[in-house]
């Protein structure tokens, strides 16, 4: 593994990671699509976010404790061929590989979404370009420098998402707006089993936890994975549960949508235009950040995937900053399918992106929550408290967190807005079966005509 790993530069700390993965999960997910998973579940959604929070924190504990004993780019796909068998390993690294790629396309579209309360007339597609080529023009520069970027860059909607909390608290208790909690139908307008509905808006909110465990192929040391875990979690818990509390006590639930971001539309509710005028520039560099987040990881999935002979040999070049300049290039691939989606169905290109993502994340969590299963028949925990990082409930966590991920993905059968999650998940682990073999078959084809070739050379 560690040959795997060979070329990368280990110059990323705790700080820098935990943005990364702060910055690839708070993006369009919490800034635009909490708006339809507030039309499932009304104000409830606040259930629904508390429970995505708990099983996305077996996901960091599982990911944590196994990136802290094994750092590497490949993380959960390397894990998955240690612990469990190399079909695990390459389903995990392709399904998150195209998830987050997708994922790359969801947020430049909203970010041109978030364009055009300026410039109305500018195609989103144009902006969808313009900002492509600017996170390429980050990702070029060696990891220590793009850690340092992405860090201030996420920690922008960090912070002003923190003073959004704080502000519509204080609009809340000081009376300037009405509370909208059970306004318009209660607290569960739709019913209490809407918030499990919704469970998968959050999860998709929270995909992003695991870039810790990516970017430990290119951290310091052991000490550093553990302490990112940690901050990368708690800071995603805060944001989210209390942002959600915020926007639906604020802004009554009917008025959510995802043609504009709820945070915006909070401020438009308090008589703040001003404010909303800034926070819509605060969520578009939200949207990039999380954009430049995810072409990171995927650049290093890809990179891992050629490096353990599951993609062409190019995708494992460096460059002299050790960046995978190959596996950079291929990941933008997302940015031409989200073009192309933005351009047949303008108004459902979103959610059809988002879901699509969905589905790749959670197989990649459900992968690693199975090895961590068998990672801790092997490890110790003493082990583990030696290196800084240990889940108190273990592999059992491990074993619930993987039960809750498999019913919120079915759950998504019965809600419109995200059945394309649960109808595509049985495609999208037949055609990555599929393309296993077909390597497998391949490789096998290669090595068996090499081992005649040589006999006959003797």
């Amino acid at each position: 593994m560690t040959d795997q790993e060979q070329g990368l530069k280990r110059e990323l700390n705790a700080r820098q990671m935990a943005m990364v993965a702060v910055g690839g999960s708070i993006g369009t997910g919490l800034l635009l699509g909490s708006g339809a998973a507030i039309q499932v579940a009304g104000p409830a959604v606040v259930i629904s976010f508390l429970l995505s929070a708990l099983i996305a924190w077996t996901v960091a504990m599982a990911m944590g404790e196994m990136s802290v004993m094994h750092p590497a780019a490949g993380s959960f796909g390397v894990y998955a061929e240690l612990y469990l068998n190399p079909w695990a390993g390459f389903v995990a690294r392709y399904g998150y590989w195209f998830s987050v790629v997708i994922a790359i396309g969801s947020e430049l579209v909203a970010a041109g979404t978030y364009m055009r309360s300026w410039f109305p007339h500018v195609p989103v597609v144009l902006w969808m370009i313009v900002f492509g080529i600017f996170l390429l023009a980050i990702n070029l520069f060696s990891v220590g420098h793009y850690g340092t970027f992405e860090y201030w860059f996420a920690l922008i909607k960090v912070v002003t998402i923190f003073v959004f909390i704080l502000a519509g608290a204080a609009l809340l208790g000081g009376g300037r707006v009405h509370a909208q909690y059970v306004a318009n139908g209660g607290f569960a307008p739709h019913g209490w089993t809407a918030s499990l509905k919704a469970v998968s808006f959050g999860l998709y909110s929270f995909l992003g936890i695991e870039m810790v465990a990516i970017s430990s192929g290119e951290a310091r040391s052991g000490a550093e994975v553990a302490r990112a875990t940690r901050l990368a979690f708690t800071t995603l818990m805060f944001v989210y549960v209390g942002a959600m509390a915020v926007l639906v006590g604020v802004m009554p639930w009917k008025n959510a949508g995802v043609t504009e971001s709820p945070f915006v539309t909070v401020f438009k509710v308090a008589g703040i235009p001003a404010a909303g005028f800034i926070m819509n520039f605060v969520v578009l560099t939200a949207a990039l950040s999380g954009a430049n987040a995810t072409l990171y990881v995927t650049s290093r999935m890809l990179f891992s995937l050629a490096r353990s002979g599951y993609a062409p040999r190019r995708m494992a070049e460096l460059n002299r900053h050790g960046v995978p300049m190959p596996a950079l290039l291929a990941s933008m691939l997302g940015i031409v399918l989200a073009i192309v989606v933005q351009l047949s169905a303008p108004k459902s290109a979103y959610l059809y992106m988002i879901n699509t993502a969905l589905v790749g994340g959670m197989i990649a969590w459900l992968v690693s929550l199975l090895a961590h299963v068998r990672f801790r028949r092997t490890i110790s925990s003493q082990e583990l408290a030696q290196r800084g990082l240990r889940s108190p409930l273990g592999g059992f966590g491990s074993m619930l967190g993987f039960a809750a991920v498999l019913a919120a993905i079915a759950g998504t059968w019965w809600v419109s807005q995200s059945s394309v999650a649960a109808k595509s998940a049985v495609f999208y682990l037949l055609v990555l079966t599929v393309a296993y073999w077909a390597l497998r078959r391949k490789g096998r084809a290669l090595t068996t005509g090499r081992t005649k070739g040589h006999a006959a050379d003797h």
